[in-house]
């Protein structure tokens, strides 16, 4: 999986669960390839799931959490993934 827009920031809580952060600012015109980009990770993501998606304190394994944003003539997406250490780090790998 080839990435041009999503870059992703790892951090760990110390339980071994950790969380991933990704934002773009694009412009309206590229917002279709963004998305794109967000497709493609969450189905890697599903794909290769550790266990059920939900929030954590509810029982999930792992989750995700996107938000768009539109400010003048910008448009910011950030995606946040949640779940096992090695589950993400095997996610940027294979980025």
């Amino acid at each position: 999986m080839q990435r041009h827009y999503l870059i992703f920031e790892a951090s760990d809580d110390g339980d071994g669960t950790g969380s991933w952060d990704a934002m773009a600012s694009v412009r309206p015109a590229a917002l279709p390839q963004v998305l794109a980009e967000v497709r493609t990770v969450l189905a890697w993501a599903d794909a290769n799931s550790p266990g059920p998606r939900g929030p954590l304190d509810d029982g999930g394994v792992w989750d995700a959490d996107l938000h768009q944003q539109t400010e003048g003539d910008w448009v910011t997406v950030t995606l946040t993934l949640t779940g096992p250490c090695a589950w993400g780090d095997a996610l940027l790998a294979a980025a």
